[in-house]
C-alpha cells in the first residue's frame, strides 16, 4: 500500500460507475428503534460486484445465516458465543477454500481473498443493525463487533507449535505472517489484495527449508486508520512475538516487483482508508515520549534478494523520505534516514503498510527482541487485471491473467518466507 501520488499513477484506476439498489436486511431492528447506520465499507456491499463475488464463491449465505443465529439468542452472553463461533468459522471456511479443502461452492477461483472480505462486511452490517429483544448497549455492540473482527481475521486462531523463541535450528520453526484487506475500492470495487491471498494460502502450512520445517500462522488486518490507533496490531501480535522464530507483515506495493522494506517511519501520510478517513500525523502509539522516528527490519534481506524465489524481482529497498535535523523541508534519502531526522515516508511509504511494519517492529524492539527476532515488512507486486479488463464499470470480476498473477505472487511469497527462515537460522546458529 503506497502513498497517493504513487498508487494513483501506478494503478490508473477509474471511479466505479455506480451501485445497485440495496438488498433487504435480514436482521431487522426492533420495532420502534433506530438501527445504527451502516459504515462506508458496509454500504459498498450493495454494489453488483460484491454480490457477484459472494454468489460465485458460495459465501452469499454467510451473513443471512449469521443474522438468523443472532435472532435465536436470548442474552448478550449467548450472542457473544454466536459471534465468536461464526467469526472463527468464516476464517476457517475462507482458509479451507483457498487451500483446496471441501467444495469450492462456486466458479470463482479458490485462491481468491475477496469472499472473506465481503462476507465479513455482511456479518458486521447485520450485527450493527441488530436490535435484540433483551436490549443491547452500544458498548456491548462494540465489543461484539470487535470479537467478530478478531475471530474472522484469524487473530484468535494463531496455533504455534510448542517451544519458545530462538530455537536455534531445533524442532519446527514458528513463523507469523500478516496480510491486509482489499483497498482503494472506490476506484475499482473488484480489487483483490495479494497479501490477503497469501495469508489465506499459508495459514497453518509447513514450509520445508534447509534449516528444517517452518510452520506458518497468519492473520489479516483492516485498512482503517482508527483500528490501528486503537491498538489492533499490538493486541494481536504481542502474545506471539516472543514465541516465534520469524515474522513478516505483508502488503501490496509496487508494480512488477517485491520489496523488502529496510526502514519504517513514524508518519501517517493521509491517504484515505477503506472508511474514506484520512490521517496526517505521527503514528500514535503508547508511550510516545520514547517513540523513535524510525524502526528497521531484522529480516535477512541480503539472502532474500539474492535467492531465486520466482518470476518477480525482489529488491532491498533502502529509500526513505525525511525532514533532516534542523531543516523544514522533506527530502528523499535513497540510502536511509540520517541521524536526528523526522520521518515522512518509510521505505514502504506512509500508509497502513508502513504503519503495520512500524508497529510490529517497534513492538519487537520494546519486547527486547531486536537482536534475536528476524522481522520486518515485504511488499508484493500490484495485482492487476488482465489486458482488456481494466474498466471497473464494465470489466469482469476475474480473468485468467489476474488469477495467474495472484497465484505466482502467493507462491513467491511462500518461497521468500522459506529463504528468510533458512537464512535467519543460519545467522543465529
Amino acid at each position: 500500500m503506497r502513498p497517493l501520488r504513487v498508487r494513483i499513477g501506478v494503478l490508473g484506476l477509474a471511479l466505479v460507475a455506480g451501485l445497485a439498489a440495496p438488498t433487504a436486511a435480514t436482521a431487522a431492528p426492533r420495532a420502534g428503534s433506530a438501527a445504527p447506520a451502516p459504515t462506508v465499507e458496509e454500504l459498498r456491499l450493495d454494489g453488483d460486484v460484491p454480490r457477484e463475488i459472494l454468489r460465485r464463491s458460495g459465501f452469499a449465505a454467510v451473513a443471512p445465516a449469521f443474522a438468523r443465529g443472532l435472532g435465536r439468542t436470548g442474552s448478550y452472553r449467548e450472542a457473544r458465543a454466536v459471534v465468536a463461533r461464526e467469526g472463527a468459522a468464516l476464517w476457517r471456511r475462507a482458509v479451507d477454500r483457498v487451500q483446496g479443502r471441501g467444495p469450492a461452492r462456486g466458479d470463482l477461483s479458490r485462491d481468491d481473498d475477496r469472499p472473506l472480505y465481503w462476507a465479513r462486511l455482511g456479518m458486521t452490517r447485520e450485527l450493527r443493525a441488530w436490535e435484540p429483544g433483551f436490549g443491547l448497549s452500544e458498548r456491548q455492540r462494540a465489543a461484539l463487533l470487535t470479537e467478530l473482527e478478531r475471530t474472522s481475521r484469524g487473530q484468535t486462531d494463531l496455533r504455534l507449535p510448542r517451544g519458545g523463541h530462538g530455537g536455534h535450528g531445533k524442532g519446527v520453526k514458528r513463523v507469523l505472517l500478516t496480510g491486509f484487506d482489499p483497498f482503494t475500492l472506490d476506484r475499482d470495487i473488484r480489487i483483490s489484495n495479494p497479501s490477503g491471498a497469501v495469508a489465506l494460502a499459508l495459514d497453518g502450512t509447513v514450509i520445508d527449508t534447509p534449516d528444517g520445517p517452518a510452520r506458518v500462522e497468519t492473520a489479516v488486518f483492516p485498512v482503517r486508520w482508527a483500528d490501528f490507533e486503537q491498538g489492533t496490531v499490538e493486541r494481536a501480535l504481542r502474545p506471539y512475538l516472543p514465541r516465534v522464530d520469524l515474522f513478516t507483515t505483508v502488503s501490496q506495493g509496487r508494480v512488477g516487483r517485491f520489496d523488502v522494506e529496510r526502514t519504517n517511519g513514524a508518519w501517517r501520510g493521509g491517504f484515505p482508508d477503506n472508511a474514506n478517513v484520512s490521517r496526517t500525523e505521527t503514528v500514535p502509539v503508547t508511550d510516545p515520549a520514547s517513540q523513535p522516528q524510525w524502526t528497521t527490519t531484522t529480516l535477512p534481506y541480503a539472502a532474500i534478494t539474492a535467492a531465486a524465489t520466482g518470476r518477480f524481482p525482489v529488491y532491498d529497498n533502502t529509500s526513505v523520505t525525511e525532514i533532516p535535523a534542523g531543516a523544514t523541508e522533506a527530502v528523499v534519502r535513497p540510502d536511509g534516514p540520517t541521524p536526528g531526522s523526522t520521518a515522512r515516508e518509510g521505505g514502504g511509504g506512509n500508509y497502513l503498510s508502513n504503519e503495520i511494519a512500524y508497529r510490529a517492529t517497534l513492538l519487537r524492539d520494546r519486547l527486547g527482541l531486536h537482536g534475536t527476532l528476524p522481522g520486518g515488512h515485504v511488499h508484493t507486486p500490484v495485482l492487476p487485471f488482465g489486458a482488456g479488463n481494466t474498466d471497473p464499470a464494465t470489466g469482469a470480476v476475474t480473468d485468467p491473467e489476474f488469477v495467474r498473477n495472484r497465484l505466482d505472487i502467493v507462491a513467491q511469497t511462500r518461497a521468500i518466507v522459506g529463504v528468510a527462515v533458512s537464512a535467519a537460522g543460519t545467522d543465529r546458529g
